[in-house]
């Protein structure tokens, strides 16, 4: 060895030297853009807790049964489900709403946007169209309608533009309705409403509506978490939407929360008749019930007038679990 050398300065520049070569031996490496839309391995990791049933995109598949009973649950009913279980920010308020006495359930798609910035609009639309095959024809703001199916709700966070921030016209309105046979939640505007209002069975709730165009705002992502409002928004969550306001569920929460409001709803038409009856006291239905209250209840549950909305094999597996 020569006594001059650094034996720290050799093993350094070696270091660095294979380090180069390294890189010099994958010249045909490629960094891979950004997915426009969510892969099924994604969605899947974002919505793990679910064990049934999934679509080809990785959504979890929420029965239509389910969907069907969730129209009947409250707003504070389900949220209150979702508070007991951590769940604080899945409400958001004050909308625009084209048919407020319809309420409106389905499993989400989500889209983002936000204003237009000219070399990531060109990268979105490079990627969409040449490595994702969307359509090379018309905007991006029909990229999410492409993939809707039965059952499914368009939600979108238009960061509350309304001015140039019109998501939808009744024509792509017609092609939401045709896939889905729902309508829409936006975080943002529609245009053409009266063209809207005339499909029928098309609904939606958004903070605005405006004859404009849409302008200076671009799609950055398909089915990838969003905010509206006060809300977390993942694909497949399950949306509950009601004059009163918008809840968004996550999936496997959703078949609990329906069995427990729909029992809630039940404790809460016997109280309320018992107390009109004069049986109880006020304070002796809002407290934990006595063991002489719980039998009329399930007393009254065994000749109730009209149609449980759950089984009755689902009502008796829930009551044995619960200290009502």
């Amino acid at each position: 060895m020569n006594p001059n050398s650094n034996p720290q300065k050799s093993i350094k520049t070696s270091l660095l030297i294979g380090a180069f070569s390294c890189l010099f031996l994958l010249p045909n490496t490629e960094l891979k853009a950004q997915n426009v839309g969510a892969s099924p391995e994604y969605i899947k990791a974002l919505t793990a807790e679910w064990t049934g049933e999934r679509f080809p995109d990785g959504r979890p598949k929420v029965s239509d049964s389910i969907l069907e009973r969730l129209k009947n649950i409250s707003i504070e009913e389900a949220w209150g489900v979702l508070r007991n279980k951590g769940y604080q920010n899945q409400y958001e308020g004050d909308w625009q709403i084209m048919l407020p006495d319809e309420a409106m359930t389905g499993r989400v798609v989500t889209a983002q946007y936000m204003p237009l910035r000219p070399d990531l609009e060109k990268q979105v639309k490079d990627q969409g169209v040449e490595k994702e095959g969307r359509s090379p024809k018309g905007g991006t703001n029909s990229w999410p309608i492409d993939i809707l199916t039965n059952g499914d709700v368009y939600v979108a966070d238009g960061y509350g533009k309304i001015v140039d921030g019109t998501l939808i016209g009744d024509n792509l309105g017609n092609a939401i309705y045709a896939k889905s046979q729902r309508g829409v939640v936006f975080n943002g505007s529609v245009r053409d409403q009266e063209g809207l209002s005339e499909i029928e069975g098309f609904n939606a709730w958004m903070k605005g509506q405006d004859p404009s165009y849409i302008q200076q705002m671009m799609l950055t992502s398909i089915n990838s978490p969003i905010r509206i409002g006060r809300a977390t928004v993942l694909p497949g969550d399950v949306v509950l939407a009601k004059k009163y306001g918008v809840i968004f569920i996550p999936a496997y929460l959703v078949e609990e929360l329906v069995l427990t409001s729909e029992v809630t709803g039940l404790r809460d038409e016997f109280g309320h008749q018992r107390l009109r009856e004069g049986k109880y006291l006020a304070g002796q239905i809002d407290s934990q019930w006595t063991e002489e209250i719980k039998k009329d209840f399930l007393n009254w549950l065994n000749n109730y007038p009209g149609k449980l909305p759950m089984t009755k094999q689902e009502l008796d597996d829930y009551l044995k679990e619960r200290n009502y």
